[in-house]
């Protein structure tokens, strides 16, 4: 399908995926307080992304492409299995890095993040379906290119500061997002094929505008992580001179 890949390589090129702060991040470059604001805002998005499939899945008429989001949130609830529920692997690296999880869930959301969390949901949710699905399809997209940016980063300080660090979470999705892209790829299939003309032109501009807009918001999320991270540095900086 031309058009699935157009969209995959839109995803791939765009800078929610390709920015400084994931370059720094994938160097390993993170102070210990970058470290604790990542984790902490990133878990954000790991407890609240199930909440945020099922608001997609109970507003979805197309039942093929209902099947295949449930596979998703399937897989985020572990299979099954629950301590495989993807929210409590994150736990465990929360913990092994010395972050309390009540500190991590009660601590106030960065702008950022927030506008990340609000407005993935009502993306999501949006009874518009090709909207909604493209911001699915942008989403599992870039994970594999993410994955491969915060897994060598986290690799790096397990073995350089953090001996206990758990970055099961991580490494466990890395191996699912196979998946997760072949069922969106399934999904945008059952899409195109409820007509003999596949989709429109109006519900490709829709798709269109679903894959941008979370992506814009992910950029931002990761942005305003690297803000955060100058901000401290230059507040450091003063203090240190001061004293």
């Amino acid at each position: 399908m031309a058009f699935y890949s157009d969209m995959k390589n839109f995803v791939l090129e765009h800078r929610a995926i390709n920015n400084s702060y994931l370059d720094r991040f994938k160097r390993g470059g993170l102070t210990d307080d970058d470290l604790k604001e990542f984790a902490i805002e990133f878990y954000n998005f790991a407890r609240f992304f199930p909440q945020i499939l099922v608001s997609q899945l109970v507003n979805t008429e197309d039942e093929k492409v209902a099947d295949e989001l449930t596979k998703v949130l399937y897989s985020e609830l572990g299979d099954g299995q629950t301590r495989l529920r993807h929210e409590l692997l994150y736990r465990d690296f929360l913990r092994s890095i010395g972050i309390d999880v009540h500190r991590a869930m009660s601590r106030p959301m960065l702008p950022s993040t927030w506008a990340y969390i609000d407005g993935m949901e009502e993306l999501y949710s949006d009874g518009n379906h090709a909207k909604a699905l493209g911001a699915s399809f942008g989403l599992e997209n870039m994970a594999i290119t993410m994955w491969d940016h915060l897994i060598p980063g986290l690799t790096h300080l397990k073995a350089t500061r953090y001996p206990h660090m758990d970055i099961t979470y991580f490494t466990f999705h890395r191996q699912l997002e196979s998946s997760h892209e072949e069922a969106m790829e399934h999904a945008v299939a059952a899409v195109q094929s409820t007509t003999k003309a596949g989709m429109s032109e109006q519900e490709k501009d829709d798709f269109r505008y679903g894959v941008s807009t979370v992506l814009s918001y992910l950029e931002n999320f990761w942005m305003g992580l690297e803000r955060k991270g100058s901000m401290d540095h230059e507040s450091h900086e003063i203090h240190h001179h001061a004293a």
